[in-house]
């Protein structure tokens, strides 16, 4: 495949709003510098998947986008994130890294399948079969390592054609991790950001993203003035909310990396009940 430079530059930029929102935020200093390792490391996972392509694409054969894991080009990389992890996370999260290292392969590629195909998807309905799940640090593990790959497969992908508004991504079947808000004449068009592969598609601005409730009165909205530009966009009816950031406030704003920087805000929504569609990378 072709070097994905337009990709690398968009992780650069990740890296440099991160690195300038944590001089901004004190409070937000420790994750702030602990995902900017970790979106080093991805970038670099990019350019190694670019180089072992040599032309071929990753897409699976079926056009479905979780439908396999090329391990020939993963799994080298996998002992190098686990380093970066035990070097700079939180205790808990590093000595579990240096436990999983030592576990060897077999047991990588059972946590990463499992994460490959459950990862961002909904909890278990009413009826269905309980899913065996991944505790919150392995998880980590599995997501933070296959987030750049998801991105770089859901990339060379086609746009999916679309007949209603889809409430979850239309290209892996993954619950939102954000909203967008990016300029369109005299206003903006709300997007949704996949919290599995990155991909953004369209939806309406007024309506739920998790239940479709409808009526105004039961989506407030929460802005607060030292985030600006960042809208806890709730669910009185679910009481569930999705974090949005409004390039019309700030055009320099990077989403991925201005949502962990906004922590008094999950407090915020935690204090009245509201539970957040799918949490961001560290949790929050």
């Amino acid at each position: 495949m072709k070097p994905p430079s337009k990709k690398l530059r968009e992780y650069e930029r990740r890296i440099e709003r991160a690195s300038e929102l944590a001089v901004r935020y004190s409070f937000a200093r420790a994750p702030l510098a602990f995902y900017e390792q970790i979106v080093r490391f991805q970038r670099e996972l990019l350019s190694k998947l670019s180089a072992y392509s040599s032309g071929q694409s990753f897409v699976p054969a079926n056009g479905e986008l979780r439908s396999e894991l090329n391990f020939d080009a993963l799994l080298p990389s996998y002992p190098d994130f686990l380093a970066v992890v035990e070097a700079h996370a939180p205790g808990p999260l590093a000595k579990t890294a240096g436990k999983v290292s030592r576990q060897g392969a077999e047991s990588w590629i059972a946590s990463l399948n499992q994460y490959w195909t459950q990862g961002g998807k909904e909890q278990d309905g009413a009826g269905e079969e309980p899913r065996v799940r991944l505790d919150p640090l392995h998880e980590f593990l599995a997501r933070g390592f296959l987030q750049g790959y998801a991105e770089f497969v859901s990339d060379a992908m086609p746009e999916p054609e679309l007949d209603a508004t889809p409430y979850v991504c239309p290209k892996c079947d993954s619950l939102p991790l954000l909203g967008v808000l990016r300029p369109e004449g005299d206003g903006g068009k709300r997007w949704l950001q996949c919290g599995f592969c990155g991909h953004e598609w369209s939806f309406r601005r007024i309506l739920c993203p998790s239940c479709g409730e409808e009526r105004e009165d039961k989506l407030p909205v929460f802005v607060a003035e030292q985030f600006p530009h960042i809208r806890v966009e709730a669910c009185d009816t679910c009481k569930r909310h999705l974090r949005t950031i409004d390039l019309t406030k700030d055009g320099n704003a990077v989403p991925e990396a201005d949502d962990l920087a906004a922590i008094p805000l999950t407090l915020w929504a935690q204090e009245f009940g509201y539970t957040r569609i799918f949490p961001n990378l560290l949790g929050a």
